[in-house]
């Protein structure tokens, strides 16, 4: 192995990037202010990644007037899981009443 100057090759872990520094970032590359390359350098992220969050913003743009005009969207409710903690909170009920009936602490059934 004496005499191998190739270059070691270290491999960089995957990086997860909020929304809301892509749009950043997206939105100071349409600015313009700073060339590609500079972007790229400053905020260690790939030129490529930059233009495919630039493209996009581009092609999503109009959403943010279609969403602008229709009400908010209600948060998505998970029917089942509302329906099996009714049931626990029931089931729990029951068990304490009778235990306070037992323990003579509640008079009479309601």
């Amino acid at each position: 192995m004496a005499g191998n100057n190739e270059p070691k090759v270290t491999k960089r872990n995957r990086r997860t990037h909020s929304p809301a520094f892509k749009a950043n970032v997206a939105l100071a590359a349409l600015k313009g202010d700073k060339t590609l390359a500079e972007l790229a350098q400053q905020i260690d992220v790939h030129p490529n990644q930059i233009t495919d969050w630039k493209k996009q913003v581009q092609e999503r743009v109009a959403d943010v007037f279609e969403a602008g005009n229709a009400a908010p969207a209600a948060p998505r409710v998970d029917v089942k899981v509302l329906h099996a903690k009714i049931g626990q909170l029931t089931l729990e009920n029951d068990f304490l009443e009778s235990a306070l009936i037992k323990a003579g602490l509640l008079g009479v059934r309601r």
